[in-house]
C-alpha cells in the first residue's frame, strides 16, 4: 500500500515525467555528440591519408630502365620538412606492378599484413578512385590503408603509361581508442545524468508542492476555534500563490460566517435573557402575591408587553441574519428616490411637532431616478429619522438633504442632538450596540439596537456606502451614497445581495 500510494502521488508523477524528459534529452544530446565526435575523428583520418596520397604522387616516381621499371623517392634529404614527410610515408607502404610483383615494401607493412592479394590489386587498378579499407594488423591494432595506382614515367616512343599499385597506411589505434573513450564517456554520463535528473526532479517537485501540502495541513488544523489561521504567501506571484490567496479568502469568509453565527448566538442569548427573566419574574410574583383579578390582569398585560418586545427582537434578528447571509433578495425596480424621501419625511412631521423638533427637507424638488428596493430604502430612512428624533432634545432640529453627485445620489440626515462620543463611532453599526445618553429626549422605552445595523446592510446591499460624523453636544450627521446606475438583469440584483455580510 505505501508503494502504491507513493507511485500515485503527484510528486512521484512529476518526478517521473521530469526524469523521463531529462533522460530522453541526455540520450539525444549524448548520441549526437558521440556521432559528431567520431565523425570528426574519421574525417581527420581520411583527410590525413588523402594528404599523404597527394604527397606520394609528388615525391614518388616509377621509371623504366634497361633492366625494367624502378621506383625512386625524389626529395632533398637535407630538407628537414621533406625528409620528415617522406619518412612518414615510407613507414607503412607497398608498391607492386599490375601482376602483384613487389617493387617496394616497408618492413612494418610486411610484418603486419604481408603482401596484398593479386585479386585485390587488380580491383584497385581498375577503380577510378583510391580505395580506403580498415584492417587489423598482426599486432591486433587497427590500421587504415589507402590503395590506389600511379603511372610510370613515359619514355620516348611509348603511347600508354603503365599502372602500378601503391598502398599507404597509418595506425589508427589512438584514434579508435579516443572514439572508445568518447563512447564510454557518453554512456557513462547518461545514467549519471538520469539519476541526477530524477533526484533534481524529486527535489523540485517536493519544493513546488510544499505550499500545496501546507494548504492541506492547514486545512486539517482549521476548526471553529482557530479560523484565524492563514497561509503566508510566498511572493512568487504564480499559480501556487493564487491558490494560497484563494484558500485564505475562503478561510476569511468561513471565519466571517462563524463569527456571525457566534455573534448571533450571543446576541440572541443576551437580548432574550432579560425579557424572559422579566416575564418569569412578573408571572411568579403574580402567582404568589396576586389576590385580585385586577392584579392578575396587570401581571398578564405587563407580560404580554414584554412578550411583544421579545417577538420584535426575534423578528428583527431573523430578518437581519437573513439579510447578512444573502437570503433576502432585493426587489429592485425603477424608483424616484426624491419622492420616497419626501414621503417618509412627511410621515415624521407630526412626531417631530410632538417632540418640539424642527424637521426640514431640501433637494427633493426634482425627480432622482434609480434602481432600488423601495421597502428597504423606506426602512433605512425611517431608522435614521427615528434615531435622529430620539436623540434630539426639544428645540433642536433634524435636517434631511438629498443631492445628486456624479453617478451617485447622496442622502444626508443630520441633527443637532446629543451626538456620539468618538470611541463609540466604530461600533454604532454593530447589532444591539446602544450608546447611553441620559440627556436624550427619547421615550423611556429603549430601542433594540438593530436600526443602524439595518441601515448599514441596506446601503451595502444597494452597492452604496454609509458614513457618520458626530460630536458630543453638537449633533450627528449620517451620509449615505447610493449608485444611480440601472440594473436590468435580475441575476445581477441577486448577486449584489449575495455579497452582503
Amino acid at each position: 500500500m505505501p508503494v502504491r500510494r507513493l507511485t500515485r502521488g503527484l510528486r512521484f508523477q512529476l518526478t517521473a515525467s521530469y526524469g523521463l524528459f531529462f533522460t530522453l534529452l541526455l540520450l539525444a544530446v549524448g548520441i549526437t555528440f558521440r556521432n559528431q565526435a567520431i565523425g570528426i575523428i574519421n574525417d581527420q583520418i581520411t583527410e590525413g591519408l588523402k594528404q599523404d596520397w597527394a604527397a606520394v604522387k609528388g615525391y614518388f616516381k616509377i621509371e623504366k630502365t634497361d633492366e625494367g621499371y624502378t621506383s625512386h623517392w625524389y626529395y632533398d634529404p637535407e630538407d628537414i620538412d621533406e625528409n620528415a614527410i617522406v619518412s612518414r610515408l615510407r613507414t607503412l607502404y607497398l608498391v607492386t606492378d599490375e601482376n602483384g610483383k613487389q617493387m617496394e615494401i616497408s618492413p612494418s607493412y610486411e610484418d603486419q599484413f604481408g603482401t596484398d592479394s593479386l585479386s585485390y590489386i587488380r580491383q584497385v587498378l581498375k577503380s577510378p578512385e583510391p580505395i580506403l579499407r580498415q584492417v587489423t594488423g598482426k599486432d591486433g591494432r587497427p590500421y587504415m590503408i589507402r590503395s590506389g595506382y600511379v603511372y610510370s614515367e613515359m619514355l620516348h616512343g611509348e603511347t600508354h603509361p603503365r599502372k602500378f599499385y601503391v598502398a599507404i597506411g597509418r595506425s589508427i589505434f589512438n584514434s579508435r581508442k579516443l572514439q572508445q573513450r568518447i563512447t564510454w564517456l557518453t554512456w557513462g554520463v547518461i545514467p549519471l545524468g538520469t539519476i541526477a535528473g530524477f533526484l533534481l526532479g524529486w527535489y523540485n517537485a517536493g519544493r513546488a508542492l510544499t505550499p500545496v501540502l501546507e494548504v492541506a495541513r492547514t486545512a486539517q488544523r482549521i476548526s471553529g476555534s482557530n479560523l484565524s489561521m492563514r497561509i503566508p504567501v510566498r511572493g512568487a506571484h504564480d499559480e501556487l500563490d493564487y491558490l494560497i490567496a484563494t484558500f485564505n479568502q475562503m478561510i476569511a469568509r468561513l471565519e466571517s460566517s462563524f463569527t456571525q453565527m457566534r455573534q448571533f448566538s450571543i446576541d440572541v442569548s443576551h437580548e432574550l435573557r432579560t425579557p424572559i427573566t422579566i416575564i418569569r419574574g412578573q408571572l411568579e410574583v403574580a402567582l404568589f402575591t396576586a389576590q385580585t383579578t385586577e392584579q392578575y390582569r396587570d401581571a398578564i398585560v405587563s407580560s404580554l408587553q414584554d412578550i411583544e418586545r421579545l417577538s420584535q427582537i426575534v423578528r428583527a434578528l431573523l430578518l437581519l441574519s437573513q439579510a447578512e447571509t444573502g437570503q433576502v433578495v432585493l426587489q429592485k425596480a425603477p424608483l424616484d428616490l426624491a419622492a420616497v424621501v419626501k414621503d417618509i419625511t412627511e410621515q415624521f412631521e407630526i412626531p417631530a411637532e410632538g417632540a418640539e423638533v424642527k424637521l426640514s427637507l431640501s433637494g427633493a424638488d426634482e425627480p432622482l431616478l434609480m434602481e432600488a428596493d423601495r421597502v428597504q430604502i423606506e426602512r433605512m430612512l425611517s431608522n435614521l429619522l427615528s434615531n435622529a428624533m430620539k436623540f434630539t432634545p426639544a428645540g433642536g432640529e433634524v435636517r434631511v438633504r438629498l443631492s445628486r453627485l456624479e453617478g451617485e445620489a447622496e442622502l444626508v440626515v443630520e441633527d443637532t442632538g446629543v451626538g456620539i462620543p468618538a470611541d463609540h463611532l466604530p461600533h454604532i453599526f454593530d447589532r444591539f450596540y446602544r450608546v447611553s445618553s441620559p440627556s436624550a429626549s427619547a421615550s423611556p422605552e429603549k430601542g433594540l439596537g438593530l436600526g443602524l445595523s439595518f441601515v448599514a446592510w441596506i446601503a451595502k446591499a444597494h452597492g452604496g456606502t454609509v458614513d457618520v460624523q458626530s460630536e458630543p453636544g453638537k449633533g450627528t450627521r449620517f451620509m449615505i451614497r447610493l449608485p444611480m446606475g440601472t440594473t436590468d438583469d435580475p441575476g445581477t440584483q441577486r448577486n449584489v445581495v449575495a455579497t452582503v455580510g
